[in-house]
């Protein structure tokens, strides 16, 4: 029988949208299942800021009354007015191995985006690059750190088939936490150290909007001049403020000052996916006492290093390797904390100075994620 692709409208269709990856994903041990409650918070147009700046459509495709496939569209009003673009952008691709689902999905998310007067597709987004971005293309074997996307190696053909070409590639990066650094990078960070009023510093919890709206701040000026860049609203640092509480190590989060005004930012996040493997998507009956367990009690060892930025009036001076300092400062804070294995990501593949950088820090690429375009 045909494939039949259906604009999801019913909360019912939008619990069938959430659970399909546990059919495409029950074989796959690397596969990390998302908390229920959580997909359906940022799926609501009334619980996610994203919306307030964006239009979206997800859709489902269905063979004998089964759902097959997946994906979203959307247009992000606030990325078409910073780029002066006319971009349409696809999210949450799941498919079956079958290209007649995954090119019937993106023939229908493509149809949708071009009635609207949209003059590319981009993505896969889900939704915005500031969330999870790119297609997995190398580096299967290996469970996704937290807010970091997953797939099956079949995906991009589907894709390629459908007529998506790539436009970026994105770089996931490890470091093992015992290996020392290399002996030069101590010399950089005594320079470093001397800059007058230079002080870094620790988010402070009982003052967490204030100091994420610092590190909204020194991102929305250290990637403004990135590929793909949009900006944090008001109402998404307040949501990325509230989502902190929980997980959120300040020992890992880190502020850099000169004579009190910010310069330069390091976040890292414990590793919440470790958390949750195996909840299997659920926090009730029992799921949400060994979460809080174990975030509270410390079980999680590992981390990403989320964010990394200097702010662009400072890199022409000797603050321009703070990322250095930053890197040991947040590698043997969290080593002290109990991490066993981090992940730096992401990083675009042609910032070929915040690349080097990572490598001289011991760093290794071990995953690729890939943006697909295709002309509408």
């Amino acid at each position: 029988m045909s494939v039949a692709i259906r604009p999801v409208q019913t909360r019912r269709e939008v619990d069938r949208f959430i659970k399909l990856p546990w059919k495409i994903y029950k074989n796959n041990p690397a596969w990390i299942p998302p908390l229920l409650l959580e997909r359906k918070q940022f799926l609501n147009p009334k619980k996610n800021p994203y919306f307030e700046h964006a239009e979206v459509q997800l859709f489902l495709a269905e063979r004998d009354g089964e759902v097959v496939g997946r994906i979203s569209a959307q247009i992000d009003h606030l990325h078409n007015r910073t780029h002066k673009e006319q971009t349409g952008f696809f999210g949450f691709f799941e498919s079956v191995e079958d290209f007649e689902v995954s090119s019937a999905l993106i023939e229908e998310a493509s149809a949708w985006l071009r009635n609207q007067g949209m003059k590319t597709l981009r993505g896969p987004f889900s939704f915005s690059i500031n969330e999870e971005s790119g297609l997995l293309i190398e580096g299967f074997e290996y469970p996704p750190y937290i807010l970091m996307p997953h797939n099956p190696p079949y995906y991009s053909n589907l894709l390629e088939q459908s007529g998506l070409k790539k436009v970026k590639d994105l770089y996931g990066w490890n470091r093992d936490v015992f290996s020392p650094f290399p002996e030069e990078v101590y010399g950089i960070i005594e320079e470093v150290k001397k800059y007058p009023g230079l002080k870094i510093r620790e988010v402070n919890p009982k003052d967490l909007k204030k100091d994420v709206q610092i590190i909204v701040d020194v991102f929305n000026s250290a990637w403004s001049q990135n590929w793909g860049f949009v900006p944090l609203t008001e109402h998404e640092v307040q949501k990325m403020a509230d989502d902190f509480k929980l997980i959120l190590d300040p020992h890992v989060a880190l502020i850099a000052e000169v004579n009190g005004l910010p310069v330069g930012i390091c976040v890292g996040l414990p590793n919440l996916n470790e958390a949750i493997r195996d909840l299997n998507g659920r926090l009730f009956p029992f799921g949400f006492l060994k979460l809080l367990y174990r975030v509270k009690r410390r079980k999680i060892k590992s981390g990403r290093v989320i964010l990394l930025g200097i702010k662009k009036e400072y890199r022409g001076s000797v603050l321009g390797a703070l990322s250095v300092l930053f890197y040991v400062e947040i590698g043997q804070r969290g080593r002290a904390r109990g991490f066993r294995a981090s992940e730096l990501s992401w990083t675009l593949e042609d910032n070929e100075k915040i690349n080097r950088g990572i490598e001289l820090m011991g760093g290794e690429r071990y995953k690729t994620y890939r943006i697909y375009e295709k002309s509408l």
